[in-house]
This record gives structure tokens, sequence and C-alpha cells, in this order.
């Protein structure tokens, strides 16, 4: 277990968080203020408990330049509506300068400062430890409620951490509890459920799952890896060329390890990607030579829905089909609301699964919604993640 805010006297500290405020924007304005709302728990700790909060974060890709479209400006101006009071926003093109420095010194216990896009400076991305120790020159103590970047190991995730003592915020200590729990000490049976498009990116994902689950139900995209595999004709539907071995493997060691994989038994087609186009369900094994997979068809829905209704554990990664486009967003929607409906412990492992949830309007169904599409992945996948492995341990 890694030691939390809780865990270490914050009083009168200066405290560096790393949160991630990768928003979107559409002409400077906030489409999407989810990932601000999710650090303000650890933020209204520390402020409650008398630190003075010194935030920071990514947001976009600068490249290493000082790139205004990228600027946490307007995360500032959320940040101070939600915890209605002013964080001061330190806006440098360096993230940190003597100006800065300045600045940290003189902020008092509950108020709270926010660095701009630590992007900003290449030595970031490069886990610099030059730019770790101007970070943590600022602070007495770093928190990590990063979770979404947990798996990256930069200057303000990972290097600050050579230099501070490191503890986790509210957010990571909930997703490592809700993640590890699910993969680690599952209620049984234990489901996991996974689509999108490519297998490959997945395949280490699936081969964990295959030693933990009892149930792995394949959709989405790379359904139609597998079907190759089997030897199906797939149309013009989404292959992965690369992974077809890959998909091989994967059914053979499902079925030496007594796993129950399942691949859809019947699919939505169209002729061409987008959504008014000819359609046409058809059994998995009849997907016509002009035509491509689109959606799980409903036989398919109706057996997924049977192993959700019976799971104690569920964890889902990637949509059943092209869930953006409405005529082709039925299967993910019922696995969505079957979940919603489910007694079982669900978790969805951030990326478009979450996205899918969030626009059907069943996110507060969940019991968890993580809020890390890559970093879950690879949490999935049983590796380390380097913004985790440097905190210290209870």
């Amino acid at each position: 277990m890694k030691k939390t805010v809780r865990d270490i006297e914050v009083k009168d500290r200066k405290v560096i968080v790393r949160c991630d405020f990768n928003v979107p924007l559409k002409d400077g304005i906030i489409t999407d203020d989810t990932r601000i709302t999710a650090a303000l728990p650890t933020i209204r700790y520390l402020m409650d408990n008398g630190a003075a909060v010194i935030l920071m974060s990514h947001l976009g890709r600068p490249d290493g330049n000082a790139d205004m479209k990228f600027t946490l400006e307007p995360v500032a101006k959320r940040l101070s509506e939600l915890l209605e009071k002013k964080v001061i926003f330190a806006s440098s093109p360096l993230v940190v300068d003597e100006n800065i420095r300045k600045q940290a010194d003189t902020l008092k216990p509950g108020q709270v400062m926010l660095l701009e896009n630590v992007r900003f400076r290449k030595e970031e991305t490069k886990n610099d430890s030059k730019f770790s120790k101007e970070l943590a020159s600022l602070a007495d103590i770093f928190v990590n409620d990063a979770f979404g970047t947990a798996h990256r190991a930069h200057a303000s995730t990972a290097g600050i951490a050579s230099y501070l003592p490191a503890v986790s915020g509210f957010l990571i200590e909930k997703e490592i509890e809700f993640l590890g729990n699910a993969v680690e000490n599952p209620v049984r049976p234990f489901v996991a459920i996974m689509g999108g498009a490519k297998v490959g990116d997945k395949i280490s994902v699936i081969d964990n799952l295959l030693k933990k689950v009892d149930t792995l139900i394949i959709g989405g995209g790379m359904s139609y890896t597998f079907y190759k595999a089997l030897g199906y004709e797939i149309g013009t539907s989404i292959l992965d060329e690369a992974s077809i071995d890959l998909a091989d493997d994967l059914l053979k060691k499902a079925s030496l390890s007594g796993v129950k994989m399942m691949l859809p038994v019947d699919v939505v087609c169209g002729k061409e990607f987008k959504n008014e186009t000819d359609t046409l369900i058809c059994g998995s094994r009849e997907i016509p030579a002009d035509m491509m997979g689109m959606d799980i068809g409903p036989e398919t829905v109706e057996l997924y829905k049977e192993q959700i209704e019976s799971a104690g554990t569920v964890v889902w990664n990637g949509p059943m089909g092209v869930f953006e486009m409405e005529n082709f967003a039925r299967g993910t929607y019922e696995i969505a609301r079957a979940l919603s409906e489910s007694d079982a412990v669900t978790v969805i492992g951030g990326g478009d699964s979450a996205a899918a949830v969030e626009q059907f309007g069943l996110a507060d169904k969940m019991t968890h919604i993580s809020t890390g599409g890559g970093a879950s992945l690879e949490f999935l996948e049983g590796k380390e993640l380097p913004g985790v492995a440097v905190l210290e341990d209870k």
C-alpha cells in the first residue's frame, strides 16, 4: 500500500500536487471539466488541513515550447469557480523562474497556486533531473494525483519524487483500490469485456486477464482480427493484420486455461464507414465481402448481457462498435445499460468506454470509472506504473 496525504503532516507545509488537467478546450473554453473535478477532494483536503497548495499539470502536446494555445490559464479560472476561492495562476513560459519561486515562497496556508503547463519545458517528458529539482524547490512535499499520466516517467510525475517526500492523492488511491481489487481480489464470477479497434494494443492486457478472469468477452473492431484467425470472411472490416497470429494464440490460451472466451455471434454491418449507409445484420461467419462490421448484433447483445447479469465483478475497456455513430451505438449502449443495472462491481477502464457511459448518461451507475486510459490499460496488464512506484510505502 502506498502512503496518501492522510499519512503525512501537511499543516504549514508547501505541497506540490501533480494533477491531470489535460482537459478538452474549444476556443479557449473548457468543454469537459471532469478531470478538474476529480482532483478537488485532494486539493480541498490540503487546503482544509493548512497546506499551501501548488498545482501542476500538462495540457495537450506543446512539444517543449511555450505555445500559449496550451496555457493552463482557463483551468485556473475554472478551479477558482469550483473552489470558490481565487487560484493564483503562476504564468511563466519557463514554468519555474525567480518570480515563480517568490510567489511560492509567499504562498500562505489555504492558498492555491497553479503553475503553467509543465510540457512547455522539453525536460518534462525527458524526466530531466534539473527540471525535477526546479519543481521540487518550490515545496516541502510532493503529492501525485494524476493517474492518467502515472504510466509515464516524467519530471513532474516521477523525477520530482527523488527530491521530496512523495505520497498519493485521493484519486490515485481510489484508482489503485478499485482497479487493483478488481483484478487481484475480484468478487466472482469475474468477467472482462475488451473492445476497441486493435488487438495489438491490448494483447498484453488480454494475456494478463486470461490468468485471472472466468469469462473474457471480445467486441468492437478487434473481433474481426479474431474472426480472421478463425478463417472467417470479414469483408472490408477493420483488421489488425500484424496481430492475426497473436489472436490465434490467445484463443488457444483461453481454451487451455479453461476461460470462457466469447466472440460476437452476429454483427451489424455497413456498406460504408458512415452513419447513413446501407446496413445488414448477419451471422459472424456471413459478413458480405463488400461490407464491414460496425457493431455487435442483437443476439450477441443478449448473450453478453447474460454474462453481465451473473457476474460478481466486471471490468470493461473498449466499445462494442462505432458508438460515435447513432446507427452503430446500440451494442455499446446495451452493454453500458446492462452494467448500470448489474449488482456486480463495475469498473470502466477509461478512454472510449468512459466516454461512452458519460455519453449515455450512465456514469453515476458504475462502481468506478477510471480517469486514465493508457494508465488503466497498463495497470490491467500487470505493469508497475512509474508515477505510483516512486511513492512511499505505508
